[in-house]
């Protein structure tokens, strides 16, 4: 049975801290297990677990940099065609490897070109889904060039608010965890034009539902 994420945030009768319990539910035993096993060891906690949102793990990525691993929370709501083929790139390993050839502090990371140079990608033009979506901290965006239909493989990710981008790139995903390590993305570029001249790269970049134990 395909394995699910679930969050279970319970309060802490002592300190009143949120303690967050995550299981994997193979089969509805093991759901009753957990929940067997959490009523036993506390029935209060038990009574005052409150469900927070679940994991879809099909929608979220794992991009694994030099210092940890960030989250990524995909948005087909918004970008099905984009979502769907970044799954597609990133199963195919696309994007491990690839350096963030452009970063400019304030601003955004840029990645997702194999050649490094900024004018490479995947070979594959996507129709513009632009979206209402802002482009706020940790938002996950599409890079393109002039023309609205140019999105290929390459994408950025906004380190600040960035309101003159909205409406104008197709917003694909959202940084949920991490977003400190995609901060420490190097940022030196001698040139001061944003091309950075030993620049940091993906280390892994997978879909969470393909990577349990990993």
């Amino acid at each position: 049975m395909k394995i699910v994420d679930r969050l279970y945030r319970m309060k802490n009768s002592l300190n009143a801290a949120p303690v967050i319990f995550t299981y994997y539910k193979g089969s509805n035993m093991t759901r009753f297990a957990f929940f067997r096993t959490l009523f036993l060891a506390s029935p209060l906690a038990f009574f005052m677990a409150e469900p927070v949102r679940a994991f879809d793990l099909e929608n979220t990525l794992y991009l694994d940099l030099k210092d940890g691993r960030v989250v990524i929370e995909l948005l087909p709501d918004l970008a099905p065609m984009h979502v769907a083929r970044i799954k597609e790139l990133v199963r195919a390993g696309f994007y491990d490897g690839v350096v963030f050839h452009r970063v400019m502090a304030g601003f955004m990371a840029q990645t997702g070109d194999p050649t490094g140079t900024g004018r490479g990608g995947s070979g594959q033009n996507l129709k513009a889904e632009f979206s209402s979506a802002s482009h706020l901290r940790g938002t996950v965006s599409m890079a393109r060039s002039h023309h609205p239909d140019s999105a290929d493989s390459q994408f950025f990710i906004v380190f600040e608010r960035a309101a003159h981008l909205d409406g104008q790139y197709t917003v694909w995903g959202q940084v949920t965890e991490g977003m400190p390590f995609v901060d420490s993305i190097n940022k030196v570029s001698l040139a001061g034009d944003g091309i950075i001249d030993v620049p940091d790269k993906i280390i892994r970049l997978q879909v969470a539902e393909d990577a349990i134990g990993n």
